[in-house]
Order: structure tokens, then sequence, then C-alpha cells
């Protein structure tokens, strides 16, 4: 099965919090992967990005899909 999401991290499941409609499951990620930002120049070079730097990624998304192969 194919998935559209491109970006993908390997993770364990910590937690699972069953509701009667909705769960929450808690992972950690077990195998860091590559990622890519595209950004406006303005701000690479407002933030002094350059390679080597140790920055904090924040993902936005509006799903995380867990997939289990």
């Amino acid at each position: 099965m194919k998935y559209g999401a491109r970006n993908k991290l390997k993770a364990k499941v910590t937690s699972v919090k069953k509701g009667d409609i909705m769960s929450l499951v808690k992972f950690q990620v077990t195998e860091p992967g590559e990622m890519a930002s595209v950004l406006t120049t303005e701000s690479v070079e407002e933030l002094g990005l350059k390679p080597g730097d140790e920055i904090l990624v924040f993902i936005k998304a509006i799903h995380v899909l867990p997939v289990k192969e």
C-alpha cells in the first residue's frame, strides 16, 4: 500500500489511551530521518542558518499517520 506522506520516521508505540470515539496513541521516534524545509532566503539569513548548526525543528501538520507494516 502506498501512502501520500513522503516524510516518515520509524517510531515505537509507548501508550494507547482509548476513548469511546477517539483514542490517543503516543509514540517515540526510534530512527531519525532526514527532513527538508523550504523557507524564504530572508528567514535563512535572519536565523543565520548554516551547515552544522544545532536547531529545533517544529513539524506543523494536520495529521500524523501511524502505519503498522
